[in-house]
């Protein structure tokens, strides 16, 4: 059995907090970017922005549908974030990320920490947080830097 691993991403971006907090938790923005691959469709993204509300994002890949859910644990506007994650089709395991956001002199500093993950995913994991920046980063019509 091998132990779990935390990976840690962050990012600046040059938009306010409270855009970028938001945009984790509106479905139409969230659409946009959240678990979007390059060649994916996405299909269906429901949030239920609120402390024990659950969150679903399904995107189609190669004719698949891969969802991707998880439940709302802290909602603390615009600073911190932190909901259960898991991909069913891939894994019954369930994941912890946390999202931590601080006002910069322009723009905000954004850290992801995604904790629980098996080490053999921690490179695909910290990837793929990295695309998924990027992705809001472009939504957001904001420069992103690491």
């Amino acid at each position: 059995m091998s132990l779990n691993v935390e990976v840690r991403v962050g990012r600046h971006f040059d938009a306010p907090a409270e855009r970028v907090f938001d945009a984790w938790l509106d479905p139409k923005s969230a659409g946009k970017w959240l678990f979007k691959t390059p060649t994916g469709e996405m299909v269906r993204c429901e949030m239920d922005a609120r402390v024990g509300g659950a969150f679903a994002v399904v995107e189609r890949r190669d004719g698949e549908d891969v969802e991707h859910v998880g439940e709302y644990l802290v909602l603390d506007r615009p600073r911190r974030l932190v909901f259960s994650f898991g991909v069913p089709k891939y894994s019954q395991e369930v994941t912890l990320v946390s999202i931590e956001i601080v006002t910069a002199a322009s723009g905000c500093e954004l850290t992801l920490t995604h904790e629980k993950v098996l080490p053999e995913y921690a490179s695909s994991t910290q990837a793929g947080w990295n695309s998924i920046l990027e992705g809001l980063a472009a939504n957001l019509g904001s420069a992103v830097r690491g």
